[in-house]
């Protein structure tokens, strides 16, 4: 066999000239088995168009589908040590992180980006599972409090689309030290009152549903992500019972009171821009409101002290 394939392959390839066809110009949807020609399922925003499959999305297809124009400026995530527990199991962390790195152009799991969406000013973080599972770690966490901070500088709102599988264990404590500083990264805009949405996407699992993915203004998820803290079968193993059909996806949780809406991918623009152009306007109007009250109290202590002396 290696000989028919080192040899006798080659030859008749250079002898008729023969190309091979990519392997990535056809995806198999892993729910149907349905063969999507790439171009095909780029155009339908990575969705089945056989079963409706939300399937991953790659966090530059993310921005180009939400800001306007598909224009955006990209932001910059803090350097941080690598490998700093010197972590190795079959492989050395370091390795790990190379070939994700290489595979995804992406320093780590989570990508900022600064634009409009439907007119209005928006920092946007994205999770992309394509990066060791979308992993927490140090490195996630700092670029999610830098997307807070660029917010806060901006005084614009902040979306968080999540998909991972919880924090890295290549990091262990550091990894878990994440959840804090993001949950008080996100407190700090409610302090500011700027908006804060959060969008999950499939899976949203672990310790990043434990903090920041569930901290938004409004609780948005994609049709038939899975979400939750520890994933179903773990959960039956646990109580040793059969759950219900659907646990744990964004329907069922919306049934529950655990999200505020489910949509599908096509319309996360539109229902983004929506909610922001509400929320935004109403900041506005609170705070031209505060400042007419000030101006008001300014303005009559001022005459006060202009009466006072007669």
């Amino acid at each position: 066999m290696n000989w028919i394939n080192n040899f006798i392959r080659p030859k008749l390839q250079r002898m008729f000239n023969w190309r091979e066809t990519p392997d990535n110009l056809w995806h198999k949807c892993p729910s149907c088995g349905n063969m999507i020609f790439h171009r095909e399922l780029k155009a339908n925003l990575y969705v089945c168009s056989g079963c409706n499959l939300h399937m991953k999305m790659p966090a530059s297809e993310r921005f180009s589908m939400l800001f306007d124009g598909g224009a955006y400026d990209s932001i910059d995530t803090p350097d941080i040590p690598v490998d700093p527990l010197e972590f190795r199991d079959k492989q050395r962390y370091t390795k790990r992180l190379e070939d994700a790195r290489r595979k995804t152009g992406a320093k780590d799991s989570v990508e900022l980006a600064h634009g409009k969406i439907r007119g209005v000013e928006t920092v946007v973080a994205v999770q992309d599972f394509a990066f060791m599972g979308g992993s927490l770690g140090t490195a996630a966490g700092e670029a999610i409090i830098r997307g807070a901070q660029a917010a806060l500088e901006h005084r614009c709102a902040y979306i968080i689309i999540t998909s991972s599988g919880g924090a890295r264990m290549q990091e262990g404590i550091l990894s878990l030290m994440q959840l804090p500083r993001t949950t008080i990264a996100i407190q700090a805009l409610q302090d500011a009152r700027l908006p804060y949405l959060c969008v999950l996407a499939d899976p949203t699992t672990g310790g990043v549903t434990a903090s920041y993915a569930m901290l938004g203004d409004v609780q948005i998820a994609e049709t038939g992500a899975l979400i939750g803290f520890a994933g179903p079968r773990v959960i039956e193993q646990v109580i040793r019972e059969t759950l219900p059909e659907g646990f744990q996806r964004a329907e069922y949780l919306l049934e529950h009171g655990m999200l505020d809406i489910v949509v599908q991918r096509k319309e996360l623009r539109s229902t983004l821009g929506r909610l922001l152009q509400l929320m935004t306007e109403s900041l506005r109007r609170r705070n031209g409101g505060i400042a007419r009250i000030e101006s008001t109290e300014e303005s009559s202590s001022t005459s006060g002290e202009e009466t006072s002396p007669a």
